[in-house]
């Protein structure tokens, strides 16, 4: 199963609430905490919907 490594650099204060809780079905809260997730088109969808608050720092096979 292949993984993403997501990173979260940004923060979540005064954007719309979507974001925030796009990042929260991320699993991401504060700044800078990492969450390794499975690399599908929904994981992938979230993170394109955000690409300001958060990074892919890590792709794994």
């Amino acid at each position: 199963m292949a993984t993403i490594v997501v990173k979260q650099i940004g923060s979540p204060i005064r954007r719309p609430a979507i974001q925030r809780e796009t990042l929260k079905g991320l699993g991401l809260n504060k700044m800078n905490r990492t969450r390794e997730l499975e690399d599908t088109p929904a994981v992938r969808g979230m993170v394109a919907k955000i690409p300001h608050l958060v990074t892919i720092i890590e792709e794994k096979k």
